[in-house]
């Protein structure tokens, strides 16, 4: 079964940096395009940055482009999201997961990120 566990979250002050975590099990990793996703309260959930397999092909979401950092290290099945100048509106529950897993509708509990003074 396809186990995704986030971390890293926490409250932080706008402009400050956190990096999340994203620990994956249940299925091959390494060869396993990755995302990155939130959700505020009353808001849809986004893709917020995506790398393949191997990690030499990113994708971000204008709103982040420049600010977060999405990488991985396929040998710790280990995906992981830089944050950098975190302003208010990032505040989200942050998810990892395939493309595949999510259209499935299964999701892990995420990782909270809190930007406020």
């Amino acid at each position: 079964q396809v186990q995704l566990v986030e971390s890293g979250g926490g409250l932080v002050q706008p402009g400050g940096s956190l990096r999340l975590s994203c620990a994956a099990s249940g299925f091959t990793f390494s060869s396993t395009e990755m995302s990155w996703y939130r959700q505020a309260p009353g808001k849809e959930r986004e893709m917020v940055a995506t790398s393949t397999s191997a990690g030499a092909s990113t994708n971000y979401a204008d709103s982040v482009k420049g600010r977060f950092t999405i990488s991985r290290d396929n040998a710790k099945n280990t995906m992981y999201l830089q944050m950098n100048n975190l302003k208010p509106e990032d505040t989200a529950v942050y998810y990892c997961n395939t493309v595949i897993v999510s259209r499935q509708g299964s999701w892990g509990q995420g990782t909270q990120v809190t930007v406020s003074s």
